[in-house]
């Protein structure tokens, strides 16, 4: 049996490690665990760990934030390592929530880790095939080594349920962290243009842009709008399930354009009706007007006139909501993502006897 060893700073609750490692053991891999918190003190003992499990394992995963810790697993292992970069340091801090400038050195940092680290490793694992072009772009890395693994979700957790709203408004519903590329700018500006129209929008977070995001509803008065703080993960399902309709995201960043978040596939699992942005990403594995709704990113009325096309017409949301369900449970359950991985590590096997 081949042995798997998990490696990093990385947080196991977190959807797209849970995902991952559910379906390597689903893949009928012998799972292994080596994880620390980020700190001086925490990455002494991932080498130490390393060192002594150095010869308990076959094919090492880096999971998700990994960038950090990518120098020490090639520093003591000569097994070969699987990287799920996900995310990159410069797109998210630098291009998406603009926190340092693109010349500074915070920023020329985040690119060189982010190279370094995707160099180190044999494998690298993204979320989309808009994502692999950007990091290849970017950081002049070679195709040849990534592999695609979309995101799905834990779907032990978000089930198809009764929509079970104690009301009889339309309800739309948005959960995220508030970071640029969700674009709640956008969905406040909508809830705003649609007040008075028996639609209520409930949003579930916090994050980066939260202060000013509730700061603007004030401003617009749209009082349509429910703001939750963080709920349990396991809670969110019970959520999605009272919507009607669900939102992904709709800003204009650069990561917008390459990635597909667990909002969208936590809502299709759930079989609700998304409405999101029109990107790169998207169009990769869904179809508008099947299974999804597409609007112009950045764009509140857009959104709008999306939210009250399907509040005004039952059979189209329906039609989506199945159309959703239907490409979650053939393309990204944990059974198809077990099999993606299962065929990136006999693959990397297979390299290693020739």
């Amino acid at each position: 049996m081949t042995r798997i060893l998990l490696f990093g700073t990385y947080d196991p609750w977190y959807s797209r490690n849970r995902v991952i490692t559910k379906g390597l053991k689903s893949a009928g891999f012998d799972v292994a665990e080596c994880h620390d918190k980020f700190s001086i003190f925490g990455l002494f003992r991932l080498a130490a760990g390393l060192i002594k499990r150095r010869k308990n394992f076959d094919i090492l995963f880096v999971l998700f934030p990994g960038q950090e810790v990518m120098l020490i697993a090639r520093l003591f292992t000569s097994r070969p390592i699987v990287f799920d970069a996900f995310t990159s340091h410069y797109e998210g801090y630098v291009l998406d929530r603009k926190k340092y400038k693109p010349g500074s050195m915070r920023a020329k940092w985040y690119r060189l880790i982010d190279r370094v680290s995707c160099a180190l490793a044999d494998v690298v694992l993204l979320d989309t095939n808009a994502h692999v072009e950007f990091f290849v772009r970017q950081f002049g890395l070679q195709r040849k080594k990534f592999r695609v693994v979309y995101v799905g979700t834990d779907d032990d957790v978000f089930v198809p349920r009764e929509n079970s709203k104690p009301h009889k408004r339309f309800l739309v519903h948005f959960h995220g962290h508030y970071i640029p590329l969700h674009g709640a700018r956008y969905i406040i500006e909508a809830a705003s243009m649609i007040k008075g129209r028996g639609i209520h929008f409930r949003m579930i977070g916090k994050g980066q842009e939260y202060d000013i995001m509730r700061k603007l509803a004030h401003e617009l008065n749209a009082d349509n709008i429910t703001f939750i703080g963080n709920v349990p993960y396991d809670d969110l399902p019970k959520y999605i399930a009272e919507a009607d309709v669900c939102l992904g995201i709709f800003g204009d960043t650069p990561k917008t354009g390459v990635v597909i978040p667990n909002k969208v596939f936590e809502s299709i699992a759930c079989a609700r009706p998304v409405i999101t942005a029109d990107t790169p990403a998207i169009r990769e594995m869904f179809h508008d007007g099947h299974d999804i709704i597409f609007v112009p990113a950045a764009n509140a009325n857009a959104l709008a006139t999306a939210i009250l096309r399907l509040r005004d017409d039952e059979e189209l949301r329906k039609s989506i909501a199945h159309g959703g369900h239907e490409l979650f449970a053939h393309y990204f359950t944990r059974t198809h993502i077990s099999s993606v991985l299962k065929d990136i590590v006999y693959n990397i096997q297979n390299h290693a006897k020739h």
